[in-house]
Formats: structure tokens, C-alpha cells, sequence
């Protein structure tokens, strides 16, 4: 893992999840998201994962799989626990898999031939 992508990507989805969340609560009565919280929040997560593969030039494949992995982790904490706990961790889980680059594979030795 990459840890300057890794601190850079959640600082960016938590900016972006933070404006956008502000925004609606703004904008929109408690009601609303009482009735369509759960429709929602998920939606506003894909928004703020596209932001954040925008500005840090992440791959959609990248992020679709860290947007879906994460949020799925945000649903089972929120329903277990709370939601306050729920979005710290999917952020990192988001940022972790945004992160994350395999190892390089060393090159296969190379047969020697008789001189």
C-alpha cells in the first residue's frame, strides 16, 4: 500500500462526503431522510467516490470495487452499530482500497546456456 495515496484519497472522500452530505442537510428537511435515507446515503457515497477518483485520477474499476467493498462494510457497522462508527471505518476501508498496489513479481530466472 501506498500510504501518501492511502492519507491523501481519505482525506479527499472525507471532504467530499462531508460537503455533500452538508449540502443536502442544508437544503433538505430531516423528514426527507428519514423516508429516503437509505436510498440516499448510498447514492450520495457513489457521487462522493466519483469526486474522489476524479481529483486523485483513480481508475473506475479501482473504485467502483473500494465504493462498493466499503460501503457494504458501512451498512452491515450501521446496522450493528451506529452510523457515526459506520462512515470513519468505510472511509478508511475506501481509502485502503484505493491504496492498494500489488507487489511487483520478480523476474523468472533466466536459463543459462552452455558456452
Amino acid at each position: 500500500m501506498q500510504p501518501s495515496l492511502f492519507w491523501r484519497t481519505a482525506i479527499v472522500q472525507i471532504i467530499a462526503v462531508g460537503v455533500l452530505f452538508a449540502a443536502l442537510a442544508l437544503a433538505l428537511p430531516k423528514s426527507f431522510f428519514e423516508d429516503w435515507g437509505a436510498i440516499t446515503g448510498p447514492l450520495g457515497w457513489i457521487v462522493a467516490s466519483l469526486v474522489t477518483m476524479r481529483v486523485m485520477k483513480l481508475t473506475l474499476r479501482r473504485v467502483a470495487i473500494a465504493s462498493a467493498v466499503a460501503g457494504g462494510l458501512a451498512a452491515l457497522l450501521g446496522a450493528a452499530a451506529a452510523h457515526a462508527v459506520a462512515l470513519p471505518v468505510a472511509i478508511l476501508a475506501f481509502a485502503a482500497i484505493c491504496a492498494w498496489r500489488p507487489e511487483p513479481r520478480p523476474a523468472p530466472a533466466r536459463a543459462r546456456t552452455p558456452a
